[in-house]
């Protein structure tokens, strides 16, 4: 029942917004990104916001999983690729950057 409805939902925003799957999971996130960072007052270089992406993208493909019956490895793989590659470069850059400053001095 929930995946089946979780489904619908999205199927919805999809159909609302016009845009294709992969941008979709690009802007969703970034949204859980930012929407994370907000709530847990915490810095993009703790990671605490990106494994609340990574914890989304999961939730997301096990609804789909539950929904089709089985996983669709190669739909899967590219959603978690589109969902996680900026969050991933964001908090990889922030927690890089005081080091890169400190070599420059």
């Amino acid at each position: 029942m929930i995946p089946t409805l979780y489904h619908k939902m999205i199927d919805w925003i999809g159909d609302g917004t016009g845009l294709p799957d992969t941008i979709l999971h690009i802007h969703a996130g970034m949204l859980l990104l930012m929407i994370a960072r907000l709530i847990t007052r915490r810095s993009f270089g703790t990671f605490i916001p990106w494994w609340v992406v990574v914890a989304g993208e999961a939730f997301n493909e096990i609804m789909d999983r539950m929904t089709f019956g089985s996983w669709r490895w190669e739909d899967t793989s590219l959603d978690i690729v589109n969902t996680l590659l900026w969050p991933t470069v964001i908090c990889v850059g922030v927690r890089l950057r005081p080091m890169i400053g400190k070599r420059r001095r």
